[in-house]
C-alpha cells in the first residue's frame, strides 16, 4: 500500500540544508519516492510553525523507511543535523 513521507522543517543554516536537499532528493527517488510538495504555500493550523513542508509518495511504508535508513539518505541527513529543526513521519495511504 502506498505511503507518504511528510516532513515539517524550519531551516537555520541554508547552506548546510542545501547540501542535505541536494543529496536527499536522489536518495528519495532511488527508493521510488516522488515529490508531491516541496515548499510552497501552507497554512499552519496547529503545532509549531515550520515554513518548509515536504511530501513525497512512496510505493510502501517499507520503501519509505528503507530510504530513511539507507546510507545515501543518512549521508544527506548528516548535513541537516544542526541546520534545521524537523519532524518526519511516514503515513500509509488508505486507498479504500
Amino acid at each position: 500500500m502506498p505511503a507518504l513521507w511528510i516532513a515539517h522543517v524550519s531551516v537555520a543554516n541554508e547552506d548546510a540544508y542545501g547540501r542535505y536537499a541536494n543529496l536527499a532528493g536522489p536518495a528519495i527517488k532511488a527508493h521510488g519516492g516522488v515529490f508531491i510538495a516541496r515548499g510552497g504555500r501552507y497554512v499552519t493550523l496547529e503545532g509549531p510553525e515550520r515554513p518548509r513542508n515536504v511530501v513525497a509518495r512512496f510505493p510502501s511504508v517499507e520503501d519509505a523507511e528503507a530510504c530513511y535508513r539507507s546510507d545515501a539518505y543518512q549521508e544527506a541527513l548528516s548535513h541537516a543535523v544542526g541546520a534545521a529543526e524537523r519532524e518526519l513521519v511516514i503515513v500509509e495511504i488508505d486507498e479504500g
